[in-house]
């Protein structure tokens, strides 16, 4: 992580993140942070995510194991495993719980989330509208309502 980041002016200000190796890329799911969750450790927030989508433990532990997190997301996107029923309802809780793990559980990264600000943070790829902001501002953008939510909580924690 950079600490000889300027933090972002007050207002407007938006961060673009995508790629681990360019600016504020340890915001994305691919950042090599591990996080504990259910009792395991996982290498990523995205192999944690992509592994809650199946229904059996082999397949969970297959993907946890991973070695790398786009082999991660290659598997969470293999529809020859049997899907969660539930995936379309609860993939955004799961998200969020995997988010907050990480920002929680690395000092470091969750002074580095607070110090984005007011900023609007937003996962930007044409690769995803829904996580993401489809490349053009037009996707849903959830990964960066997620980090801003868990920013707020962090936040309103320090200040309590």
């Amino acid at each position: 992580m950079s600490s000889d980041r300027a933090p972002p002016e007050r207002g407007q200000a938006t961060i673009r993140f995508y790629g681990v190796n360019a600016e504020y890329g340890e915001l994305s799911n691919f950042a090599l942070y591990p996080i504990t969750l259910k009792g395991k450790r996982w290498p990523t927030s995205e192999h944690y995510f992509q592994a809650q989508k199946f229904v059996t433990a082999r397949d969970q532990e297959e993907i946890r194991n991973a070695n790398t997190p786009m082999l991660a997301a290659r598997w969470g996107r293999d529809r020859k495993r049997k899907l969660r029923r539930d995936w379309e309802r609860v993939k955004i809780g799961v998200m969020r719980e995997a988010v907050e793990a990480k920002f929680r559980q690395h000092e470091e990264l969750g002074a580095l989330l607070l110090q984005t600000g007011d900023a609007t943070l937003v996962e930007h790829t044409e690769n995803d509208d829904f996580w993401g902001d489809g490349g053009d501002g037009t996707g849903r953008n959830e990964l960066g309502r997620i980090l801003m939510a868990v920013r707020l909580r962090l936040r309103e924690e320090r200040e309590a």
